[in-house]
């Protein structure tokens, strides 16, 4: 039997965070500094970290998630859209009333997240890059 739970992540996930992280350039000291600030929330499948979600606060108050990522052996089982609600919930108890996310427009995660009823809420911009879309969603 599989056994599936979402949780903040402590130290004892940083050694693997961090060489996940390694593709999305955050430092060591950045990804402890998430997990004290209790900012990761990790996917873990029969006593083994397979994902994680990472979020900030966007102008200091609004909940921000600025990454998901599933392992690629456990996409398209319904893992990512459990751990985007486990989220949206622990951000609904501390009485949050809106939350964000982005993706770029040549990216399939927009999808995603609408689907999840987050709707575009503006775009950036950058040189040499794909627009960045922003979602919102009110909870």
């Amino acid at each position: 039997m599989t056994s599936i739970n979402f949780l903040y992540a402590g130290e004892e996930h940083l050694e693997w965070l961090v060489q996940q992280e390694k593709s999305h350039h955050l430092s060591k000291e950045t990804v402890l500094k998430k997990i004290i600030q209790k900012e990761i929330i990790v996917v873990i499948l029969n006593q083994k970290p397979i994902g994680w979600l990472r979020f900030g606060f966007f102008w200091d108050t609004i909940p921000f998630m600025n990454l998901l990522f599933i392992l690629s052996d456990h996409r398209r089982k319904g893992i990512g859209k459990r751990l985007v609600t486990f989220w949206e919930n622990e951000m609904r108890n501390q009485k949050h009333q809106l939350l964000l996310t982005s993706t770029l427009s040549n990216e399939n995660a927009q999808y995603f997240y609408r689907n999840l009823g987050y709707h575009d809420n503006g775009s950036l911009l950058l040189p040499g890059e794909a627009t960045e879309i922003f979602l919102i969603k009110k909870i």
